[in-house]
């Protein structure tokens, strides 16, 4: 998993950058978030049956290598015609949006699988903070191989360390058993059925919603990340790759602090703190007056998210039902991740006119208000909801 996020996470260092660089937009840069975010949104629900189906082993294998194929492809494209750089990447993005669906389907089915009780908040926690490290390895990887090879050929590394990472996934023991081949009526039927889950499990709702207002500002910042550090405090690529570097330093530094702060403290209270230290610092990077500041509050932002998705990640697997997981994370994950290409869309076309750091401090306020409201009443319902799944006893679950 570590080596997969490591791979995305040179991608997101290499297009944005070869984006900005080819076109000179900010508009450019927003809108090309918006269509590499759309295609992967239809794909979430259909991903969440195949991991179902899967078990998740097999699904993250194949999609690898599937995602190793795209970068290979873009990359002989640009190596043959330059000229088409920006096309060819929002294309690739496009593409590789729709294979980052199925991975993160396959990650939540075998999360569970693996670690039962009091190992699932640890566990969760190792994953979100393994998104963090591999911020720190990923640009770390890509400064190095862009001063040496190029941008372009940062691409064709991701594809290999995508195939590597398909690969460690192969020994995993596949815990899905052969079933017939199901008609299209029948995969229709358990896409509604995920849906009716979703909605008629009202924690799990309410914080879709929570987490589609914190996913809606943060991918504004993300967005206009390139953007901000390279041509609002005029910093340089290196600037760029050391400020993701310090995000995934941050990141290991988690790893080793977690598991004391899941003795001392709740993940209710990480959740709360999480989200408060992302929007306050959200809300600052609207009037910070330097790069370094602006790093400083940027790191804090992302730190925060992890700390809240632990919050996030570990309470909603403790309320849905195991042989639906995937029927229902997967229009969870649509939810969610719905605020990705409206916020490049908000981007596009507001961010020149109002400005980056205003737009940031906007949407900072408004869900800093937005979650002084949902937040309560999310904790609140989860509390009800697992306490009665609890109180429930094991003979009768069925």
């Amino acid at each position: 998993m570590l080596l997969g996020l490591m791979a995305e996470q040179v991608v997101l260092f290499s297009v944005p950058l070869l984006i900005f660089q080819d076109s000179k937009e900010l508009s450019t840069l927003g809108f090309a978030f918006a269509l590499e975010w759309l295609p992967g949104l239809i794909a979430y629900p259909f991903a969440g049956l195949l991991a179902d189906r899967d078990g998740g082993a097999r699904l993250f294998s194949r999609v690898a290598g599937g995602r190793a194929a795209v970068l290979c492809a873009v990359v002989t494209v640009l190596l043959l015609w330059p000229s088409v750089t920006t096309g060819a990447l929002m294309t690739s993005g496009a593409l590789l949006s729709v294979l980052v669906a199925p991975v993160r389907m396959s990650v939540e089915k075998m999360v569970p699988q693996i670690a039962k009780g009091e190992r699932l908040a640890a566990t969760q926690a190792l994953v979100q903070n393994m998104e963090l490290l591999a911020m720190a390895l990923g640009p770390a990887l890509a400064m190095l191989a862009a001063i040496m090879l190029g941008k372009v050929w940062l691409l064709g590394i991701a594809a290999a360390v995508f195939a590597l990472a398909g690969a460690c996934w192969l020994p995993l023991p596949r815990t899905s058993t052969p079933k017939a081949r199901q008609s299209a009526r029948a995969g229709l039927i358990e896409l509604k059925l995920g849906w009716s889950l979703l909605v008629g499990n009202r924690p799990v709702l309410l914080l879709g919603l929570l987490n589609f207002a914190i996913n809606f500002a943060l991918a504004a910042l993300l967005s206009m990340n390139a953007a901000l550090v390279t041509g609002v405090f005029k910093a340089p690529d290196s600037a760029f790759a050391l400020l993701n570097t310090c995000v995934g330093v941050i990141g290991l530094i988690n790893l080793l602090v977690i598991p004391f702060l899941l003795k001392k403290f709740s993940v209710e209270f990480l959740g709360v703190f999480g989200f408060s230290l992302l929007a306050v610092g959200l809300l600052l990077v609207g009037v910070t007056p330097s790069f370094a500041v602006y790093a400083v509050l940027y790191i804090a932002v992302l730190t925060g998210d992890a700390l809240y998705n632990i919050y996030n990640r570990t309470q909603r697997i403790r309320v849905i039902p195991q042989e639906h997981l995937g029927k229902v994370m997967g229009p969870f994950y649509l939810l969610n991740l719905l605020s990705y290409p409206l916020a490049g869309l908000l981007v596009g076309s507001a961010a020149t006119a109002v400005g980056p750091q205003r737009l940031v401090a906007g949407l900072a306020i408004a869900l800093f208000l937005f979650g002084a409201v949902l937040l309560p009443l999310t904790m609140r319902s989860f509390r009800r909801a697992i306490a009665i799944r609890e109180s429930v006893p094991v003979g009768a679950q069925a």
